[in-house]
């Protein structure tokens, strides 16, 4: 695969279409120095981006909660990301918007900066290959931060960072991702998705009070509610994590994946992963109708 950088096609950049390798931002810019930036990853199925309004919406909400304002509107925002998935020529493809502070102002305070929008479109396959049988996690040694000490309720850049730390940290052990604990001690979820355990026929999920409620994790419910499927929202301790029979994250990346492991701990992925599995890869297709 080529660098990200050194690709054909365009990137949509402040309301015009950029050729791809000339969507470039100044080295002092804010945030790549103060992580004054917020983003979405989104999928298309079939040439239409999943949940696309409520993924712009939360663009927008975090945008607020870090402080700037997208000089775009939703709306616009919305045909931006229509415009280039149609220009990419992908059916099926990831769509990742970003908004940032620009490079006027050069310290921790930046309120006169430009506030800048993006909004690239390319290929994407399975996140996590052969889905069924199963991802190996291990433990994270970085925690979720409280509320009041981060604004976690934003899918901000920033609150990334302890997430490639843990997932470098796994895949130099061999593992697929990491499960992180929360300031508490709880179980929060994996380095980028949302996490789900089964325990005699129930969907037990960690309560998202310090981390994203994620899209993907809100359809997962909803679906597996319409199945009969008792979901049960509390907090979840890692003592727990023997008594589960099955497990499994779930992000627009990740979309539904089992876990197989985490650490010592061992799950078979089972009819309700399984289950689930299915009917989220029939939604996202148009196959099955679901009020979100």
């Amino acid at each position: 695969m080529s660098a990200y950088d050194d690709r054909d096609g365009y990137i949509w950049m402040d309301g015009e279409f950029v050729p791809w390798r000339d969507t470039k931002v100044h080295v002092l810019t804010h945030a790549l120095h103060y992580a004054s930036s917020v983003f979405e990853g989104e999928r298309a199925y079939g040439g239409k981006i999943f949940r696309s309004l409520d993924h712009s919406k939360r663009l927008h909400n975090s945008a607020e909660i870090m402080g700037f304002e997208i000089p775009f509107s939703v709306e616009q925002l919305e045909q931006a990301k229509t415009e280039a998935l149609a220009k990419s020529g992908l059916e099926s493809a990831y769509v990742r918007a970003v908004a940032w502070r620009g490079s006027e102002m050069m310290g921790v305070s930046a309120q006169n900066n430009t506030i800048h929008l993006a909004v690239a479109v390319w290929h994407w396959g399975d996140y996590f290959a052969d889905k069924m049988k199963g991802i190996r996690l291990t433990h994270a040694k970085w925690r979720r931060p409280a509320p009041e000490t981060a604004p976690c309720h934003a899918k901000a850049a920033g609150l990334y960072m302890i997430c490639t730390l843990s997932k470098h940290a796994a895949e130099r052990d061999g593992y697929a991702d990491a499960l992180m604990l929360d300031y508490r001690g709880q179980i929060a979820e994996a380095t980028g998705a949302n996490i789900f355990f089964v325990r005699d026929g129930a969907l037990h999920t960690p309560t998202p009070d310090c981390f994203l409620n994620g899209l993907t994790r809100q359809t997962t419910i909803k679906l597996a509610k319409e199945r009969g499927i008792e979901v049960i929202e509390r907090a979840i301790f890692p003592d727990e994590l023997s008594t589960f029979s099955e497990c499994f994250i779930t992000g627009s990346a990740a979309e539904i994946t089992p876990v197989a492991e985490i650490g010592e701990h061992v799950f078979k992925p089972g009819q309700i992963s399984e289950t689930l599995v299915n009917d989220y890869t029939a939604l996202v297709n148009g196959k099955l109708e679901l009020a979100l």
